[in-house]
């Protein structure tokens, strides 16, 4: 009498993955870093945030990695204009009190 093989056993449950990722942004967060230096600060905010947050869901494998690069360079023109933005701001606030300060103070002089 010959013994049966043992039943096979089922493989581990695999994680579940969405069927298909959602779709990259890695053009409209480079065309939002772009615009973060021509047009307003508004959009190098949306690009940093939008850039960091897809990155993250790339890596998890929600997202759609084709568009890895495009995201990066979006998210850190986003940056870069974002600093700039603040920047140009606090100088031009200097230069407001210094040189307002300056127009007081000389007009109740003479």
């Amino acid at each position: 009498m010959t013994q049966a093989p043992p039943p096979a056993q089922a493989p581990p449950p695999a994680q579940a993955q969405p069927a298909v990722a959602k779709p990259h942004r890695g053009t409209m967060v480079l065309v939002f870093g772009i615009l973060g230096f021509v047009c307003c600060i508004i959009f190098g905010i949306l690009a940093w945030a939008m850039g960091g947050k897809d990155l993250k869901e790339m890596q998890a494998g929600v997202m759609d990695r084709s568009g890895e690069g495009m995201t990066k360079v979006g998210k850190i023109l986003g940056m870069i204009a974002t600093i700039l933005w603040i920047i140009a701001i606090v100088i031009q606030l200097i230069v407001l009190i210094a040189g307002g300060g300056m127009m007081l103070w000389g007009a109740s002089q003479g």
